[in-house]
């Protein structure tokens, strides 16, 4: 009986690392800043420090963060008035807000105004950090119900130039009766056209309606979605005189004919 030969033993292979969440820390005393930088970093996280709300908009406007420590009172404006100026530039990122004020009133309005939590110093770290990790996990939570950045699957189904689309089934229900499965994107678009009717709707606008504001999705890309979307409708005879291509710039859907643009 003939032996095996010895093989060499495999070293066992590293498991794969988390990601670690980045944490925008928006505070403007300076060692306190740095304490819960270091603190955060030891606790297996990673941070990004500003002392300025103008300075934490400009890198939320081309950056992501998993969630921001936000200063209430700051040199150059309050925590409230970057929460709406992020508001209106579409920006949506968790947050806990940080400040020395224990009043009620200030804490509801750091609630209504969006905030994830709120937290009054001192604070001890390990509250601190058990506080962003709960928040951490519902903000995951919540993204699980999302089929694109603006259409959850809770949403109740719409009418498309009569085609009932469900986000729930992910599915088109068309005029002749056919049903068909329809791609996630595919309804994140039409979505967006359903809302914004008769006006020019840029290529860049309805990306970051759909894949969200730092996605890196080419003009291309889209235009590739929204040819599916053409090719199913014309498969059922559905008439797209109202869904225009504006070139140059973008698409128009106009049901209503009150605009000549794209024509």
């Amino acid at each position: 009986m003939s032996e095996r030969p010895a093989t060499a033993s495999q070293p066992p292979r590293p498991a794969r690392s988390e990601p670690k969440p980045l944490i925008l820390v928006v505070e403007d005393e300076e060692d306190l800043a740095k304490l819960i930088a270091q603190h955060l970093e030891n606790a297996g996280m990673q941070t990004q420090v500003y002392n300025r709300c103008a300075h934490a908009f400009r890198f939320l406007k081309h950056n992501f963060a998993n969630l921001m420590l936000l200063d209430v009172n700051l040199p150059d404006q309050t925590g409230f008035a970057l929460m709406e100026d992020l508001k209106t530039n579409d920006i949506a990122v968790p947050t806990i807000f940080l400040t020395g004020n224990t009043l009620e009133v200030s804490k509801v309005k750091a609630l209504e105004m969006g905030g994830d939590d709120y937290i009054t110093k001192p604070f001890g770290f390990a509250e601190l950090t058990a506080r962003i990790h709960a928040v951490l996990r519902r903000a995951e939570s919540r993204s699980d119900f999302n089929i694109t950045k603006n259409v959850r699957i809770s949403d109740d189904p719409f009418s498309f130039l009569g085609i009932k689309i469900s986000p729930v089934r992910l599915e088109a229900e068309f005029p002749d009766g056919a049903i068909e499965s329809i791609g996630r994107k595919e309804i994140g678009i039409l979505t967006y056209l359903q809302n914004n009717q008769a006006v020019v709707i840029t290529r860049k606008a309805l990306i970051h309606s759909v894949w969200g504001l730092h996605a890196d999705v080419r003009s291309r890309s889209l235009d590739q979605y929204v040819v599916k979307v053409r090719e199913l409708c014309k498969k059922h005879n559905v008439d797209l005189a109202a869904f225009r291509t504006v070139h140059g710039v973008g698409y128009i859907f106009d049901p209503q004919g009150v605009s000549q643009e794209g024509k």
